[in-house]
């Protein structure tokens, strides 16, 4: 039975190519292309497929038993908090932050002593409502799955949670992080119950991985 390991696509997919070489695992040539229409490619080592998921679907594909192992951005495990996923290995690539942001111009004025309720753009509803939460403010999620940016000077919302890497393209479109919510980086996520009943093949890919993480 064949081991399959879940990519990203973009950033991390690219970040990740010399840890997987250094875990002795090399895809075909073309599983780095992202024009190509082909999800599921063979690797150098027998027995080892990659599948190329979108992030925001690695850790379901771990999750449900379609991938064995997957590397995983930290904000998709902090959304999701799948009970089946395992994260063993912090892999120190796709470091960023999720954040809160708002216009400049309105930035630091909201009152939250006053508030019970407030508008928020996310793609991650589950960590914005516990981040406002927390404050005692109930988050009404505006759910959009990109051009984040655009909803507060549109009136979609007062302010966004996003994920930020430099912040550029915040500045870009008038608005600045006024809270950091959890710096993130991608981690090496096992499903539970592979490794139980395939705790040889599922660890030995583990300390391939955690060698790895020392060039």
């Amino acid at each position: 039975m064949s081991i399959v390991l879940a990519l990203p696509k973009g950033r991390i997919l690219k970040e990740a190519g010399p840890l997987l070489a250094r875990a002795g695992i090399t895809p075909e040539a073309d599983y780095a292309d992202e024009s190509s229409r082909k999800l599921r490619f063979a690797t150098s080592t027998p027995g080892v497929d990659v599948i190329r998921v979108r992030s925001f679907d690695v850790a379901t594909f771990v999750a449900f038993g379609g991938a064995e192992i997957g590397i995983c951005g930290g904000d998709v495990l902090m959304e999701f908090d799948y009970p089946e996923v395992y994260t063993p290995l912090d892999l120190g690539i796709g470091q960023c932050r999720i954040s809160v942001a708002e216009p400049k111009d309105d930035a630091g004025q909201t009152d939250f002593a006053t508030q019970s309720r407030i508008r928020v753009a996310s793609k991650y509803p589950n960590v914005a409502k516990k981040h406002f939460a927390a404050k005692g403010i109930q988050a009404e999620i505006v759910a959009l799955n990109g051009a984040m940016e655009l909803a507060p000077g549109l009136g979609l919302s007062r302010m966004i949670v996003d994920l930020v890497q430099t912040g550029s393209t915040l500045r870009a479109n008038g608005l600045v992080e006024t809270d950091v919510i959890a710096h993130v980086s991608s981690r090496l996520v096992v499903n539970r119950v592979a490794l139980k009943t395939r705790p040889d093949e599922i660890g030995a890919w583990i300390d391939a991985f955690r060698k790895a993480l020392t060039p």
